[in-house]
Formats: structure tokens, sequence, C-alpha cells
């Protein structure tokens, strides 16, 4: 039987500037029928490229320099245009990364996912009905409502569900999905996952997953491959090779990786040294020799040959000396604890709630949010999409303006609501990191000229701004060669390494940071949040830092604060929320987050798909998912906040009887 995709030697080349550049280089595997394949690595190391190059989707300035392709036992590039059409149309779907630009904005989701049975030769009513029934296939509850919605109606989770929904109307033998679970929370992301999981079993697709998310791919994927400058280093079954990798690119990734009940405190995370070098540069031996702690003058100039280890492929000289892998490694100096916010803080949320009018609906984002956050610490914000974490540093940053009643205080100075009352020096001390750089940053202008516009309004001159350039991009991990370069010719995670510098160069009393990492590659994330902790250590830099990915709150905040539809159910020391005892919210974000080396029972919850958001609600608002709820209690009855400790909980069920983080065996 022919495998869905095989590879074999496949060499790629990009020309730039005349000249042609060599992105891959002799890159082998195979994907069965219904079999699922993982390719991680950093950016630029040749995932995407790989990834279009088996499709035949290769930029105009891309070409095929070596090697075939297969797919089911045809060659995408020696068919002729009906062909490849046909191969299109029925066999191979693709599941973009970011869904909000691969939708069309002026389309209703049903018109969009209704096209993709109309291309395959359906009428426009039986493709509207067959659309009606793949979205409920997702798991899209009242998908008829959601056809008559626009992509900026749907939050990440839903779009996502709605590109993978178009993408299997062909049932496609072979499936290509690109970073599909990025920025989304605990919840969706586990969701998603068992969908394409069991959809894989159900439609025998075979799936290739594009991830830097190595959770995911341990989860979703039968074998691995990793990817560094465009070569194969290392190939084999995704649980032996993510448990005892046998490279040391694959062990640098993994050491990058906060361990289960790591902090900053106890020093700082493992990185990759150096970086990687630029697409195309020629080697003389090993690509990864620059940046090995291995690496000999026989590595920089003889290129490895495979080494078979039974069923697993290794490209390093010396696989026998390449340690066990052992999380926990405390490096250089550790990071004193902050503990509990001391006063005066320097900042203080009063009371915060925010009402929108959707059309003749008052719809409440935030209600009644108060919260300290003391100098150098961090308070991590968790929760899923919706309830409220944007919509807190929006109005922490005087973007839009809280309902009456709330204050923001800085310093134990009350702050004008919106940015534009504010004075200087009150703007300069918040700044935000956003999650899509996109977004934050001017395309047409330099990187020299992002930062180095911050830092002339710092008051920084000459040799000053030089010296402290420098430091920022050494910090976040950028090569003096990026300065010259535009946002538009940077990866994403080269972007958000940018961004977050910039946002850092005026040196802010307190940034927010929402979904800074969630791009980045695991040694890049490691060495921002090293940035963050450094940066508390040294200049008292407060940090309110939004993430789905608990591992890395769980390293880097001092408290955490869970949001729910706009209410705050539990705040407190990071250690003691997620030990437990802790709200029934909580323990199911922290099941699903399924946390590196930490078994714990699953704890269902309805969906967040599934209808049950109520206006009005009388109790508690998370009454309607609530796998432990107190019959008509949580339903009427607003629940109150037991503190101890320093440790909120805002529930009816008494402190004892609330759940343990850690399941028994």
């Amino acid at each position: 039987m022919s495998a869905a995709l095989a590879i074999e030697n496949l060499s790629v080349a990009y020309r730039a500037r005349g000249e042609e550049r060599e992105v891959l280089r002799g890159v082998s595997f195979a994907v069965p029928a219904g079999g699922a394949y993982g390719l991680v690595g950093e950016s630029g190391s040749g995932k995407s490229t790989l990834a279009l190059a088996a499709l035949r989707l290769l930029p105009g300035a891309g070409r095929l320099t070596g090697g075939r392709v297969r797919i089911d036992g045809r060659e995408p590039y020696v068919l002729d245009a009906g062909g490849l059409r046909r191969l299109r149309a029925h066999d191979v779907s693709m599941v973009f990364q970011n869904p909000a630009r691969a939708l069309n904005p002026s389309l209703t989701i049903g018109r969009q996912v209704a096209e993709a049975y109309e291309v395959l030769g359906w009428r426009r009513a039986e493709a509207e009905e067959r659309a009606v029934a793949m979205l409920e296939r997702v798991r899209i509850a009242a998908a008829a409502r959601v056809m008559a919605s626009y992509p900026r109606q749907l939050s990440g989770g839903m779009q996502q569900r709605v590109l993978l929904a178009m993408a299997l109307a062909k049932d496609p033998l072979l499936l290509v999905l690109d970073e599909p679970t990025t920025g989304l929370d605990a919840t969706v992301e586990a969701e998603l996952i068992d969908l394409i999981a069991a959809l894989r079993g159900e439609l025998g697709t075979a799936h290739v997953l594009i991830s830097h998310n190595l959770g995911v791919v341990a989860r979703l994927c039968r074998r691995v491959g990793v990817l560094y400058a465009g070569r194969l280093v290392e190939e084999g079954p995704a649980a032996a090779l993510l448990a005892d990798p046998r490279h040391p690119y694959t062990l640098g990734l993994l050491q990058s990786l906060p361990s289960p009940g790591r902090r900053k405190d106890q020093g700082r995370l493992a990185t990759i040294p150096g970086f990687p070098p630029p697409p195309g540069r020629p080697t003389e031996g090993c690509v990864f020799a620059a940046r090995c702690v291995l690496a000999d003058q026989r590595c920089r100039t003889e290129p490895p040959a495979a080494v078979d280890l039974g069923g697993r492929v290794s490209l390093c000289h010396y696989v026998e000396r390449i340690p066990p892998l052992a999380h926990g490694t405390i490096r250089g100096v550790a990071f004193a604890p902050v503990g509990r916010a001391p006063t005066p803080a320097v900042i203080e949320a009063v009371r915060l709630s925010k009402t929108y009018r959707v059309g003749r609906r008052a719809v409440r984002a935030l209600s009644d949010v108060s919260f300290t956050l003391g100098p150098g610490e961090t308070l991590g914000l968790v929760g899923e999409s919706g309830s409220g974490k944007t919509t807190l540093a929006r109005l922490l940053l005087g973007l839009v303006a809280p309902d009456i009643g709330g204050e923001i205080r800085l310093d134990g100075v009350p702050l004008a609501a919106l940015a534009a009352n504010r004075g200087a020096a009150e703007r300069k001390a918040l700044r935000i990191v956003l999650q899509d750089p996109d977004s934050a940053l001017n395309r047409a202008h330099t990187v020299r000229h992002l930062i180095g516009r911050v830092l002339r309004l710092a008051g920084l001159q000459g040799a000053a701004r030089k010296r402290r350039l420098a430091e920022l991009l050494a910090a976040v991990r950028l090569e003096p060669r990026h300065l010259a370069e535009r946002p538009r010719q940077l990866s994403g995670g080269l972007k958000q390494r940018v961004a977050i510098a910039r946002a850092f160069a005026g040196e802010p009393r307190v940034v927010i940071c929402d979904e800074p990492t969630s791009a980045l590659d695991l040694s890049v994330q490691a060495a921002i949040l090293n940035l963050l902790a450094d940066l508390q250590r040294d200049h008292g830099t407060s940090t309110i830092f939004i993430s789905h990915d608990l591992s890395v709150v769980r390293f880097l905040a001092d408290r955490i604060a869970v949001l729910y539809r706009g209410c705050l159910m539990e705040i407190g020391p990071a250690e003691q929320v997620f030990a437990g005892p802790h709200h029934p919210y909580t323990e199911a974000l922290l099941s699903a987050a399924g946390m590196p080396g930490e078994r714990r029972a699953p704890v269902r919850v309805a969906s967040t798909l599934q209808g049950t958001r109520e206006d009005g609600v009388t109790g508690c608002v998370f009454h309607a998912r609530c796998p432990r709820r107190l019959g008509s209690l949580c339903k009427t009855v607003a629940p109150p906040v037991v503190e101890a400790d320093g440790h909120a909980i805002r529930c009816h069920i008494p402190r004892g009887e609330l759940g343990l983080a850690a399941s028994p065996d």
C-alpha cells in the first residue's frame, strides 16, 4: 500500500538577491495512510517550506533542487495542470496557522464552508446542508447560527474549527496542520486535539503536524522529525524521541521547557546558545556545530552521516555522548521569590467593571475585579477566551474607560481613565506586548527605527543609545543583521522578539504581556522568560502575564488570577493555586493543560462551544459548566469569596472539599 506522503532526499532553494539559497537539504521521511507525523524546530528551520514543497505550493522564488515527493504514489511535480488540480481538490488539504487571515472577513462562515463543497460539484442548497453537517462534525454547536456569522464574530478556537471543517470537506487523504493550536485556550486546545485524533481515526486521514508545542506533538503524532537549518537532524517514534533525544539540538529544545513545578526562584531556564544560521547559508560540517556544546573540529569540517539507532535516525558524530534528558538543571543566578504584593503597590485595581453595548444589549465583559501588583512582581492572568483578560489589560492601559465606580491607581495616585488624559510619565509607566506582533509593528520601518524611536523618546542619545540597543538585541536573541530588516522580512517568532524589545526599551514600571510567547520557539521562549525575570530582579519591573500555557505561568508568576466571564474566580500565590485546593474552573484548566510530568484525573466540563453562556446570571457564572455544582444554590446565589493565607476562592463548595491538583495513582 502506498504511503500517504513520501519525501525522498528532498532539497529546496529560494532565489534571493540574484543567488540561490538552499533552505532544505536531503530531507527524507514517510507518513503511512492514516498516520500522524510531527515536524518540530525553530523559526527558519524549514518546516513550512517543507509542507509547501510537499503540496507543490512553493512561491515563485522557490524550486526543488533535488529529491522526490509522492502522495499516494503520485508525484505532484510531474503532474500536468489538470492532474494537479484534481489532487488538490480531492486528496490534500492544509490548515494554516492564523485562521483570522485564512478566512475571508467579508464572507459569512456558511458561504466559505459551502464553497468547499461547490468546488467538488455539489449544488448550492446541497452544499449548504453538507456545510452544516460538517460544522456539527467538528463539534460546533448551533451550526446554523454559526453559518450566518462572520469570522470576526467567532473566537480563535471556533475559527480554527471552521478551517478544519473546510479542509475535511473533501475527505482528504493527507491533511497538513501548520501550528493549529497556537494561542488557543487550554480547554479549547484539548478539545481540538481530541477532535483531530478522533477524526483521523474515523476518516483515516494522514496528518502532518507542524508545531513548536511538543506536548501537542506527543499527544497527536506517532513519529517526529526534528528540523534544523533545513536538515532533518533526528527522526523517529514520538514517544522514544521526546523521552530520550539522541541529537544535541533535540535535547536543547526539550531542556528549554519549564519542567514540572519549576519556578524562576530556582534558577534560569536552559537555552540553546547562539543563533540559527541565516536560511541558505552553506556549512562545511554539522549545521548545528556553532551552537553545540559537544562540537569539536571534526563537527565543524565533516558533515555527520545518519546514524541508525533501530527505527530512529540521528545526524550526529557523537550520539553516544549525548547526556540523558534532565529537566531542572539550574544555571546561573537564581531570582529571589517575590511573594505577596507589598504596600504601597505599583498598581491597584479597585472594583473594575466594563460594560459594552451590543445593539440593544448590555454585555458585561468585566465585573468588580480588584487586585494589587507589587514592585518586581508578576501576576499571571489565566482563563479562556472571552474571560475578560484583554479587557482588563485595555482598562489598565487607558484604551477604554471602566464603568463608574472603578478606579486604577499608580503608586497610590488615581490614574485618569483614558490614556489621552494621562501625563507622559504615566503613559510611559505602562507598556504592552501584544500576542500578534503584526498588529503592533509598522511594516514600513526597520527594526532599528522601531526600537530606536522608543530609546530616543526615553532620552537616550549617542553611545548610550547604541549600548542599550545592543543589550536589548542580546536579551531577546536578535542578531545585529536584523536591525536593517523590516517586519515583513521576519518570521513570526522574530517579529515577536522585536515587539518585546520595543516594549522594554523605555524601562517601564509595568509591562502587560498578552500571550507574548505563544508563537515563539521553545529556546526563544525560555530566553524571553529569563529576560522577564532578569528585568524584575534588576529594575523592579512589574509584569501582568496573560497566557494559555500554564507551565509558563507556573514558572514566571508570583501570583495567579483566574478569570471566567469577567469574574475573578481565584487569586493567590502561584504554588498554592497549582497545588490546591482550587476552584473547579481552575481544576478544569489544569486538567486540560496536561502539565508535563504530572498525572491528573481528567476533569470534564461542558464545552465552551455548547451555548452555555447565559445573560442575567444571579448565581455563580460557572454553574452551567461546573461538574460539581450544588443544585439551585449555585444557579441562584452568588458565591462568597473565602480567603486563607492570601489565597482567595469564589465558590459555594467548602474549601476543605475542593479538589487537589494532583490525582492519585
